[in-house]
């Protein structure tokens, strides 16, 4: 049996979220599952060697409406291409008569999909979780699971020298967004503070934008920049091994929140402007909020507002 999943949402996030669901189909039907996502969801970076993740096909769309599979004629490629796959089943994650019409004309047997012109305020988990349950039966979900080679972890923690004596820590100081990223100098405190307590690694991850590269320069020129290895230089594939070898993850809502999490480190997620659901869908997931709120969304813009001591008070919990 051949099946194909659709999750057309951007972003390495919200690829990580819908994995509960496509492990639930593929344990409904005992058959791996493909997948049709976004080039920026860079899920061939992080899904190759998971086990109920077949084949990854990339659904060329982008914002200028040129990509491959953008327009009329794009549809009839992806028609094409999907009709040449003989897929029996089609689950498709989103509300878009374009994506029916399509899996349709592909010949596609049966199509399971979001009620069609539903998109507004859907929500991220439990809409995908009514629609399992009605269509195909399904209500048991898992965290989400990134597996990952054992070889590769062994590598990791020979060449980057990772300790089992330290606490090795993830930072994950970049964001999606100015309003997400919190400052170096919160940072910096809960660093100080938890190296007080034991011996301690930092890993420092984060991408190549300026505003990122900004804070990670202010980390590693303090004084305990000593104790910091920065992984902005890897691709995503390459720090899953270190992420994975590491006791503890202190993120800002971003990529490597939901990777960390999925890859089973207790992850502690700073909420500072997105709703809360994006850092509190996992039972690896343990959020941090802004002094002074009772819930997070977008616009709460409290990044200056995340305690240090809160955060601190999170770690203290995971190893007690």
């Amino acid at each position: 049996m051949k099946i194909l999943a659709v999750q057309n949402r951007k972003g390495i996030g919200d690829t990580v979220i819908f994995l509960p669901f496509i492990e639930a189909i593929s344990n409904k039907y005992i058959t791996r599952i493909d997948l049709l996502v976004r080039e920026n969801s860079k899920a061939d970076q992080f899904l190759t060697g998971t086990k109920y993740i077949d084949k990854i096909h990339i659904l060329e769309r982008n914002d200028n409406s040129d990509g491959k599979h953008d327009g009329f004629l794009g549809a009839l490629k992806l028609i094409k291409e999907l009709k040449n796959k003989n897929y029996d089943k089609i689950f498709i994650f989103n509300s878009s008569l374009r994506f029916y019409l399509i899996a349709k004309l592909a010949g596609i047997r049966e199509i399971f999909q979001y009620p069609l012109f539903e998109k507004e305020k859907q929500h991220i988990t439990e809409t995908a979780k009514i629609f399992l349950k009605k269509t195909i039966d399904v209500e048991d979900f898992n965290d989400p699971n990134i597996e990952i080679n054992n070889m590769e972890l062994k590598k990791a923690i020979s060449k980057f020298k990772i300790e089992k004596k330290d606490k090795n820590i993830l930072l994950g100081i970049g964001g999606s967004g100015p309003t997400k990223r919190i400052p170096a100098k919160i940072f910096i405190r809960f660093m100080e503070s938890v190296i007080k307590i034991q011996n301690c690694r930092f890993f420092l991850a984060t991408g190549q934008n300026k505003e990122e590269q900004k804070i990670l320069k202010e980390i590693l020129s303090s004084n305990l920049g000593n104790l910091c290895t920065s992984l902005d230089n890897l691709k995503i594939k390459d720090t899953l091994p270190i992420i994975k070898s590491c006791d503890v993850a202190v993120c800002n809502d971003s990529s490597f929140s939901h990777l960390s999490a999925a890859l089973g480190v207790h992850t502690i997620t700073l909420m500072a402007d997105t709703p809360l659901i994006y850092g509190s869908y996992s039972s690896k997931m343990h959020p941090v909020i802004p002094d002074g709120e009772t819930n997070v969304t977008h616009n709460t813009l409290g990044k200056d507002r995340i305690n240090p001591d809160t955060i601190l008070n999170e770690f203290l919990k995971i190893f007690n």
